[in-house]
């Protein structure tokens, strides 16, 4: 999973054609550490998708912009817009995030 560590490289990425993965993340966040140890899986799974991750303490007011309350989220976005977002309390399990991900982009 590849960092965004600027606003201008995110606003790069969201633009895409295709739909892109986004985790919005913290180093404080114990639930954030807990994601990680499964998401390498649910990646594999969606390896057909580009997958990113943001830190909210890198990228100033990113978090407030794109109505992140809670971290772990996933966000989806295509063609500039955000399709799609799972809250952190959804984020706990590789069950709930796949069944977001098979929902938001129709496997």
């Amino acid at each position: 999973m590849e960092q965004i560590h600027t606003l201008e490289t995110f606003n790069t990425v969201i633009e895409s054609e295709q739909p892109v993965i986004i985790k919005f993340f913290a180093n404080w966040c114990p639930d954030c550490k807990r994601l990680d140890m499964f998401i390498g899986d649910v990646m594999e799974e969606f390896n057909t998708y580009k997958w990113f991750e943001v830190n909210i303490d890198e990228i100033e007011g990113i978090a407030e912009t794109y109505e992140v309350m809670g971290i772990p989220s996933m966000l989806i976005f295509k063609n500039g817009e955000k399709i799609a977002h799972q809250h952190s309390a959804y984020t706990k399990t590789p069950e709930s995030v796949r069944q977001f991900l098979k929902e938001q982009l129709n496997q």
